[in-house]
């Protein structure tokens, strides 16, 4: 389906997005390559009557760079529904993502609370401190890593939240000493790797579950590097 794989779960579409196309329409160029763009070329039944930011029922987001599920909304009802387990932090989302820097530790519970960076727009920041510059409020922020394995030239690391911070596997990732390899805005040094046209790192969102909701897990794209596989 134009590129994408969809099924049908409880009022919702889950869809699997694919690296290195937005979720909207880039504000630079509004006829550009997205999901919802590609769900209304393939016929998908999408509803009307959404709220501005939620267009088609596509009920949060992935960078760019970021592939996996994406659930989409069949109705406005079923979209107010999800978007409070949202809020009420209801939901547990699984990422994995893959760094070039050996992780010193098996698992690591991060608790700090991100923030808008003051100087540059597009980064947050990572309290380390009562006097950590930022822009606007301090958000809650609560991420588990655990480290899989050795992958090609890097190291596959689980991560799991159930806060929705902008960034903050990202923020986080480089908190801790991980930056994902090519998240150049996290420290995450160059990616080094073939991969498709807009992909800047590897960050992939196997799936969300909660109360009542269990749509099916996405695996990673066929060309990022797996557990075992020999370097170089």
């Amino acid at each position: 389906m134009s590129g994408l794989s969809v099924v049908e779960h409880e009022g919702l579409w889950v869809v699997h997005k694919p690296a290195g196309i937005p979720c909207f329409p880039p504000h630079r160029s509004p006829d550009g390559d997205c999901v919802l763009r590609r769900l209304v070329e393939a016929g998908l039944p999408l509803s009307t009557g959404f709220p501005e930011g939620f267009e088609g029922g596509i009920a949060h987001r992935l960078d760019i760079s970021t592939s996996g599920q994406l659930l989409v909304c069949q109705t406005p009802a079923r979209l107010s529904s999800l978007r409070a387990a949202f809020e009420q932090k209801a939901l547990r989302k699984r990422y994995l993502l893959w760094t070039r820097r050996k992780p010193r530790w098996p698992d690591n519970t991060v608790d700090r609370c991100i923030a808008h960076d003051r100087k540059r727009k597009a980064r947050m920041i990572v309290q380390r401190g009562a006097a950590t510059p930022h822009r606007g409020k301090w958000l809650d922020a609560h991420t588990e890593f655990r480290t899989l394995g050795k992958a090609g030239e890097g190291w596959l690391v689980e991560a799991l939240m159930s806060t929705g911070v902008m960034h903050q596997i990202r923020a986080h990732a480089g908190f801790v000493g991980i930056a994902l390899a090519g998240d150049t805005l996290y420290g995450g040094g160059e990616l080094g790797l073939d991969v498709p046209e807009g992909v800047r790192f590897l960050l992939h969102h196997m799936g969300l579950q909660g109360p009542g909701l269990r749509p099916p897990c996405q695996a990673p794209p066929s060309w990022w590097p797996t557990l075992g596989q020999a370097s170089g």
